[in-house]
């Protein structure tokens, strides 16, 4: 179990948190909650030890203390925008809390840690968690266990393409390593057989010198040739082997479904696809090349240095030993180390990822210090990390140089006592001295690549985690054509849920094609969780979906959404021009369509207005257009691909009057003959819904016309009946008097 301080995040309760633990009781988890019990804000504190939960309470102070049982559940819930956290046994609820939903992922994760506890206490078997970090692994079908080396033999699927090249390269490896050991062995019979016989008077033997330095200059052309050659191919290839691997990754990261993103940071997927591949570029071109020829140039250089001299190789190889021991000691520090370096630069990638593109909002709200402050401490982690690393990274590489030094300081003693013995020549010393330096350098170089290949290995399991996710949106293995679609749209008796919170509750309702229905209700209702069901962005957790009869669960993902067409309450538009943000469903459109999809959706004129009419760049995002614009392109797109079903979420909710009318009338030519499913807080913009649904809490309370629904004076009217008190008070601030009726006949009447 972690220590209780260095695990807890920032809190100004910490301090008060320390003074409540018993001996030997250690913190688990915290959560720091911003409501107080009625709803006020204010700042307290829930902490999750090994034997009790502990609970601040904002407005008094105190604390309350509840010891833990296996028959205990921590229930996480929220409704019209507060989160809930219920404690209670088998009895009965025994304590709630209340915060917003800023504290929902902290929340989630709180409530896992608990479980985690309860298993434990139980005696049943917990989730496993990575002791060395302090933290459990929340990510969605993501491995808790440290990066091993031997990842990096699957990126092999990847070099499988290019292994003709591949075995060229290492042809060319082999050849080059030879020839750097050529060198060498041609100074035993300088020494022995031209400058030593000189030294006691002999004349020099030219055509031996000659023969000797030719051999020389002909071993390091190769060597230069040969090494170039190989460099350059292998480069190439882990360059195409890194590119491959980028292509992949992303095009899996397109194919899983929403659930997965929910969990993700942008900067962190970013981080994972550019600067992880990357790094595996790197190694695969440089490090791993020079690691194969260290091992070619050890194993090469072991056996002559045998052929020279069994005795004197034995003496060479006396640091091995330690080195390798060495090195198996620090090789488990350095991947784990290395994995969390790359989770803490992935919060650095979070935190510019988040402020960038939300830079006007950072400095409408004079957040800029906040946010300097956010990257100072994602910066002070990830240095804080890389100084714990540089531990013992620092120790290891001085430490290795110091055995290779010893190893030589062996020979050139043996080499000695065996010259005074005559065993051997001062050119075979020589010799060896030569092989010895390049052995040691090699050896010294393969002990650094530790460093590197643990990077890698890290790098590529964070690839792999990635790769390795299934989505839980998966197509059928056998699927049904689905072609001429009619837009019936059938949900029988579906069930979903997030985790362990219910959202939509035995849910029945068929729509008709053509039908236009209308979905209101309170936030958390689960109107847009029954949208994102019907497009499929989620599978029920029971009961099925049909549209045309056929469960969508039969029918490939790409083929049923070339049939839905969205528009969003906040439209995204790429960066590009007018015309590619238009016929971003249907690439191949020709100008004619695009510009009858504009006009359809009343684009055409503000278009036309702009510089470059459709080749007009939009900005990121849009930038550069106003929210009517962008949600017009939006209808556009949408009109395009003349979609069977139309799904509209809060489509002109953002928008001024003059606007909503110009794009309730592009939407009206949008809904025309097809199934459609509009979400709307704004009540007036559904009048015109065949039907409305009425949700609450995941389930349909009522269904009918708008004047049905008035009649009755249920759910239905009682938002209506809101919305329109609401108004009245907004004209009344304004000077004006609104009069409002539930009537639909009714007019309004300004003052």
């Amino acid at each position: 179990m972690q220590d209780p301080v260095p695990a807890l995040p920032p809190h100004p309760h910490l301090a008060a948190l320390q003074g409540q633990l018993l001996s030997g009781e250690n913190v688990v988890a915290t959560l720091a909650v911003d409501l107080d019990a009625h709803g006020r804000f204010g700042q307290g504190l829930i902490a999750l030890t090994d034997s009790r939960l502990l609970a601040l309470e904002p407005a008094s102070r105190q604390w309350s203390v509840h010891t833990l049982t296996p028959d205990q559940t921590l229930r996480l819930s929220d409704h019209g925008g507060l989160a809930f956290l219920d404690l209670a046994d088998t009895r009965q609820r025994l304590a709630r809390w209340r915060f917003t939903l800023a504290c929902n992922p902290e929340a989630v994760r709180f409530v896992d840690a608990f479980e985690r506890e309860i298993l434990r206490l139980s005696g049943r078997p917990a989730p496993v968690v990575d002791e060395d970090d302090g933290e459990a692994d929340f990510d969605f079908g993501e491995s808790a266990t440290p990066p091993s080396t031997w990842v990096l033999l699957r990126l092999w699927r990847f070099a499988r393409p290019y292994q003709g090249q591949l075995l060229l390269g290492f042809l060319l490896m082999l050849g080059s390593t030879g020839a750097t050991l050529v060198a060498p062995y041609l100074t035993m019979p300088l020494m022995d057989e031209v400058l030593i016989p000189f030294q006691n008077g002999q004349a020099i033997d030219s055509m031996l010198v000659g023969k000797l330095l030719a051999g020389l200059l002909g071993a390091a052309l190769v060597s230069w040739g040969m090494g170039w050659a190989k460099t350059y191919l292998l480069a190439l290839m882990s360059e195409r082997i890194a590119a491959d691997l980028r292509t992949t990754t992303f095009e899996h990261l397109l194919g899983l479904s929403l659930e997965y993103f929910g969990s993700k940071r942008t900067g962190d997927l970013m981080s994972r696809i550019g600067s992880e591949t990357d790094r595996i570029s790197v190694f695969l071109s440089l490090h791993a090349l020079d690691f194969i020829t260290d091992v070619l140039m050890l194993a090469m250089t072991a056996i002559i240095l045998f052929s020279i001299h069994p005795g004197l190789a034995v003496a060479t190889l006396v640091p091995l030993p330690f080195i390798a021991w060495l090195i198996h000691l620090v090789r488990d520090r350095l991947r784990t180390g290395f994995e969390k370096i790359d989770r803490v630069w992935g919060e650095i990638t979070n935190v510019l990822a988040d402020t960038i593109p939300g830079i006007r909002v950072v400095k409408a709200f004079a957040q800029e210090a906040r946010e300097a402050r956010r990257f100072k401490e994602a910066n002070a982690n990830n240095l804080q990390v890389n100084d714990r690393l540089n531990k013992t990274w620092s120790l290891f590489t001085p430490t290795v140089s110091l055995l290779t030094e010893i190893g030589l300081l062996v020979v050139w003693g043996v080499g000695i006592w065996l010259i005074a013995g005559h065993s051997i020549t001062v050119g075979v010393l020589t010799a060896f001295l030569a092989y010895i330096g390049r052995f040691y350098a090699r050896l010294d170089s393969m002990s650094r690549i530790v460093s590197v290949t643990q990077k890698a290995a890290a790098g590529a399991k964070r690839i792999f985690d990635i790769l390795d996710h299934v989505s839980n949106v998966p197509d059928p293995v056998s699927p049904q054509p689905f072609e001429n679609v009619q837009g019936a749209i059938s949900l029988q008796g579906v069930n979903f849920r997030y985790g362990s919170r219910s959202v939509i509750r035995t849910l029945n309702l068929d729509i008709r094609p053509g039908e236009m229905v209308g979905l209101v209700g309170h936030s958390g209702s689960g109107k847009s969780t029954l949208v994102n069901l019907i497009c499929r962005f989620y599978d029920v957790t029971e009961g099925a979906i049909k549209v045309d009869g056929v469960d969508l669960r039969r029918i490939r993902v790409a083929d049923y959404r070339r049939h839905i067409g969205l528009v969003l309450q906040e439209p995204f538009l790429f960066f590009g021009t007018i015309a590619e943000n238009i016929a971003y469903g249907k690439p191949d459109a020709t100008r004619d369509e695009i510009v009858a999809a504009a006009r359809a959706a009343h684009a055409h004129e503000f278009i036309l207005r702009l510089p470059h009419g459709y080749d007009s760049l939009v900005g990121e995002r849009g930038q550069g257009l106003s929210g009517g614009e962008r949600q017009r392109i939006s209808i556009a797109r949408a009109l395009l691909i003349d979609p069977a079903i139309l799904i509209l979420d809060e489509a002109t909710s953002a928008v001024d009057t003059e606007t909503e009318k110009e794009i309730q009338r592009a939407l009206d030519n949008l809904v025309k003959g097809r199934t459609t499913i509009a979400i709307a807080h704004r009540l007036s913009t559904l009048r015109k819904a065949d039907r409305l649904v009425v949700m609450d809490r995941g389930e349909i309370v009522e269904l009918g016309p708008h004047d049905e629904l008035i009649e009755k004076q249920g759910h239905y009217w009682r938002l209506w009946e809101a919305q329109a008190r609401r108004v009245d008070a907004e004209h009344a601030d304004e000077g004006g008097l609104l009069v409002v009726s539930p009537n639909p006949n009714a007019h309004t009447v300004n003052a």
